[in-house]
């Protein structure tokens, strides 16, 4: 493992890197880093809390710092506003001794502040891909000096339906630039990015996207719909937590649910689409400080949360897609620590439990909890998948069956 002494970074991050208390590059860092600085395309996948946006943000400023000009010369794109936020805030950390401007351009905030940070000389743009048109089409901004482009969780991007965004936004961009692709799977659609935005990029894969950080525990209590809120109020009672992060699939069912733990006497903070900026910000930052102990949320929290004292995160709905439980889940655990991911299952949601479980190569336990009513037994015995059945004639199945056991 090597140091970041040993990575040659400029003496100004070796400070920030100290003061942060950063002891050694995590993996992705260690490999990433020395590509970056040497001027490589990069394809990059990391498992979430691997400290990846460290990885890029470090090397970048590093350039910044060496070959110091005006301009802005680093364009990051994210898909949601929150982590839009934390991706500043690490290449403000990580730059706090270097002096170099930022600009964070989202929605869901005045443009006016936007403009006037771009005006004084901002040297790097964090933005989510629709803001940023928003100010190219107005004319309030010039990307003809970027140097640097990353695409952060690019598969998000593309679930998001920002394909269109993005490569409006690429065409505006010198060709003569370095691009960086970062990712939690590098599946065809990625690659189809990587295809047009980036010229003959190293790749940087250092866990398997079917793979959830070690040191959570997750386990998946069967219940029908109907009681999902009653059990969750009493697992809520029985398991000791600092923090919980809890996720609904819809806006609608995060606000229901949290109505029903404001009846019960908690004070949940919530976490969608439909609050503005301000809200979101008060509300994460309230949970980041143990304001707030639980917090109920959608799926644009899974990957703008960066908060490392959840304790338990809960999946109140089933995830639709695998890669969506691993990002979910990833909110606990962070940076190699323990966790607790606990799902709530109906059983009209088990096929898509199903399909985690084989795109991660396991089987969850299944629980129920002591003395719970229960409308309907919970099954803790998971089906076995279905076998298909082979027709085949007699001398076929004598083959076969005397291939099977070499006979």
């Amino acid at each position: 493992m090597a140091t970041f002494s040993e990575l040659k970074l400029h003496p100004d991050l070796l400070r920030a890197v100290e003061a942060m208390k950063f002891t050694s590059p995590t993996p992705i860092q260690e490999q990433a880093i020395p590509l970056i600085m040497e001027g490589h395309d990069v394809l990059g996948s990391a498992q979430t809390g691997s400290g990846k946006t460290a990885a890029f943000a470090l090397p970048l400023l590093h350039q910044l710092r060496q070959h110091p000009k005006g301009g802005i010369r680093v364009l990051v794109l994210v898909p949601t506003r929150e982590l839009a936020a934390q991706v500043e805030g690490v290449f403000r950390d990580c730059g706090r001794f270097c002096g170099t401007k930022l600009a964070l351009i989202i929605g869901g905030v005045g443009y006016h502040g936007q403009r006037q940070s771009l005006s004084q000389g901002a040297q790097v743009i964090v933005a989510t891909p629709g803001r940023l048109l928003d100010h190219l089409q107005s004319g309030g901004v010039r990307l003809d000096q970027i140097e640097h482009l990353v695409l952060d969780e690019a598969d998000r991007m593309l679930d998001m339906g920002f394909l269109p965004d993005m490569r409006a936004i690429i065409q505006r961009l010198p060709r003569n630039r370095q691009t960086l692709l970062f990712s939690a799977t590098l599946h065809g659609k990625v690659e189809q990015i990587a295809s047009f935005a980036l010229r003959q990029p190293k790749k940087v894969e250092i866990a398997k996207p079917t793979a959830t950080a070690e040191g959570i525990i997750q386990v998946v209590y069967p219940v029908s719909q109907q009681q999902k809120s009653d059990l969750l109020l009493a697992v809520l009672k029985t398991i000791q937590m600092r923090s919980a992060l809890i996720f609904c699939r819809t806006r609608h069912g995060a606000d229901r649910l949290a109505k029903r733990l404001i009846r019960s006497g908690m004070a949940p903070g919530i976490l969608h689409a439909d609050k503005t900026q301000f809200q979101r910000a008060r509300t994460m930052e309230d949970f980041r400080h143990g304001k707030i102990q639980i917090l109920v949320a959608t799926d644009i929290a899974a990957r703008g949360i960066d908060i490392h004292h959840i304790s338990h995160v809960i999946n109140y709905d089933v995830p639709r897609h695998p890669e969506d439980y691993i990002h979910r889940v990833g909110r606990t655990g962070r940076a190699y620590q323990v966790g607790d991911a606990i799902t709530l299952m109906d059983y009209t949601e088990t096929p898509f439990l199903q399909a985690i479980e084989k795109h991660l190569s396991t089987t969850f336990t299944r629980a129920m909890l002591p003395e719970f009513p229960y409308d309907v037994p919970p099954q803790l015995i998971p089906p076995k998948p279905k076998i298909p059945t082979v027709r085949m004639g007699r001398r076929r199945y004598a083959r076969s069956y005397k291939a099977l056991f070499g006979l």
